[in-house]
């Protein structure tokens, strides 16, 4: 893999990429989205175990919080339940929509995955969900899904052609794996019915949870249960 950092004109997110090893006949991107308070080497790092026919594309999100340290968002726990600064969250979708548009241009890309870790997950979601043309499939590590986003999400054919991948850990004391339920529940009543994995691990990610979700994008499971 050849690694390069780039920041085209009117891209607005600083990213890097890796280049597949040789191209198939269609194009495919994964784009990893960090965790707020880190930025996009850390996410980049997965590209080794993910599928070298693929375009790997890690992006970093705009808002500074400290050196080398950004978020999509800013958000408030002093209520003991995530708060998120709505308007900082709708600018970074917007860039992320927007920013995706231009991949898939530059690059000429057939299919694109996007997800991440944390916060970067929950921006996957959102942009998966409300704007499903976007891509091909979403995965969720260690995430959940935006009560706020669910007023624009629109149930409708092209939704639950949208394969997920959700993965969790049972003691996550970041974001509890009741987020990850949820976000099962809620997709379920969308007629999607991901590809769902809980794991021994805390708010983290570990082999055995990437093992899983290289097997989900080799064969796209998103077909409900039998």
């Amino acid at each position: 893999m050849t690694t390069v950092t780039e920041n085209f004109e009117g891209f607005h997110l600083h990213y890097l990429i890796s280049q597949p090893k040789e191209y198939p006949e269609k194009t495919k991107a994964i784009v990893l989205l960090h965790g707020t308070g880190s930025n996009e080497e850390d996410m980049f790092g997965l590209a080794t175990s993910l599928p070298d026919d693929y375009l790997i594309i890690s992006a970093r999100a705009p808002f500074v919080i400290g050196e080398r340290r950004y978020t999509w968002f800013m958000v408030d726990f002093s209520s003991g339940r995530p708060v998120i600064d709505v308007e900082q969250e709708l600018k970074s979708r917007k860039m992320l929509a927007a920013f995706l548009i231009n991949l898939k241009r530059v690059y000429k890309i057939d299919e694109l995955f996007v997800g991440g870790f944390s916060q970067g997950g929950i921006m996957s979601y959102s942009i998966g969900l409300i704007w499903p043309h976007l891509v091909q499939g979403i995965f969720a590590l260690s995430s959940r899904i935006l009560p706020e986003i669910r007023p624009s999400v629109k149930k409708d054919d092209a939704l639950q052609q949208v394969p997920v991948f959700i993965a969790h850990g049972i003691h996550d004391l970041t974001l509890p794996v009741l987020y990850a339920r949820e976000a099962r529940a809620y997709l379920e009543g969308l007629n999607i019915y991901p590809s769902y994995h809980e794991y021994e691990m805390g708010h983290q990610i570990k082999e055995v949870e990437l093992l899983d979700l290289v097997n989900w994008l080799g064969r796209y499971d998103a077909q409900p249960p039998v």
